[in-house]
């Protein structure tokens, strides 16, 4: 399969390439700067694009040439800095952008009567579904639940939208709403949420952050490019996704496992106040708030989780490997 991944240095993009660069795949991965200076690797070629102009894709329409899907990660890391108005639009920006000049792309080629990709794969995040702040009276979100409020939910109900009419193109598309993922980088270190929440435990300082009962969905990096990868081969299987782990945790739990994986105690907590002073809205909607996003539609389409275990997940992330 020839594969079109926009987003592919990030900690999910650079994980799903090696994945299907191991399975035989090709991969051209369209990035922002140094595209001529990147490391070579047999089936993987790299194409620049600034990541802000919405027609900025237009003239690497040959890009799409003999691509059979298309992948689009792209969009600012939300956890990356306090939100700041600028840094708010930044973070939407990045996702429209991108979402509008490859649905452009695509557009101006089914124009000029070339062939289209059969299948695209949508990133958007759990937060769609809202906020609750104790695990026992969130409700379950499956798929058709309705958009929640806050930055978050609207941010992914505008990222899911700005690739919507490709599926008037008799495009395939799959929308992946991620929950926060537990995994490594490729440098074999710890990422995403994880990177920032493991430093206090390692220097015995860990435990749960506010008050410990908000609703934690979370799913295994090797779920997520799993995950991928069964939507990306069954042709049968569209519209939205929950790449969520099966089981559900709330915070103290998750602290719990945590210090456990690392062979630490887990017991002073961090209070809300204190990440509210420093992080503002970003902490209510990251932190000290949550949803259980229950991968429904995965699991009847006969999807198997490698970890299905927040134990089990944590332990083989943090494990030296050889």
């Amino acid at each position: 399969m020839h594969i079109l991944i926009l987003g592919s240095t990030g900690f999910i993009g650079s994980q799903m390439t090696a994945r299907f660069l191991e399975q035989g795949h090709t991969v051209r991965a369209v990035v922002r700067s140094n595209a001529g200076n990147r490391p070579a690797r047999p089936g993987l070629s790299y194409a620049p694009w600034d990541g802000k102009t919405t027609s900025g894709l237009l003239p690497l329409l040959p890009l799409l040439e003999d691509i059979d899907a298309v992948i689009n990660l792209q969009g600012e890391n939300i956890g990356a800095g306090r939100w700041t108005a600028p840094r708010k639009q930044a973070i939407v920006q990045s996702r429209l952008n991108a979402g509008h000049a490859l649905t452009a792309a695509l557009q101006a080629r089914r124009d000029a009567g070339l062939p289209l990709p059969r299948t695209m794969l949508q990133a958007s995040a759990c937060g769609y579904y809202g906020l609750w702040p104790d695990a026992a009276s969130a409700p379950a979100c499956e798929e058709n639940s309705p958009q929640g409020q806050g930055f978050l939910a609207e941010t992914c109900a505008l990222w899911e939208e700005s690739t919507a009419l490709v599926e008037t193109m008799g495009i395939r598309r799959c929308v992946l709403r991620f929950s926060p993922v537990i995994g490594q980088k490729t440098s074999g270190a710890a990422g995403g949420f994880l990177e920032r929440m493991l430093p206090p435990f390692l220097y015995f300082l860990g435990g749960p952050v506010g008050s410990g009962r908000q609703p934690m969905s979370w799913v295994h990096m090797a779920d997520v490019v799993h995950a991928a990868q069964f939507l990306l081969e069954g042709e049968d299987l569209k519209g939205i996704f929950n790449i969520s782990a099966p089981s559900q945790a709330d915070m103290r739990q998750f602290a719990r496992d945590l210090g456990k994986a690392c062979s630490r105690p887990a017991w002073l907590p961090v209070p809300g106040f204190i990440l509210r002073l420093a992080l503002g809205q970003m902490a209510e909607e990251l932190v000290l708030n949550g949803q259980k996003s229950v991968p429904a539609r995965l699991t009847q389409s006969g999807y198997i989780f490698r970890y299905p275990s927040l134990e089990q997940a944590l332990a083989d992330t943090l494990r030296p490997r050889a």
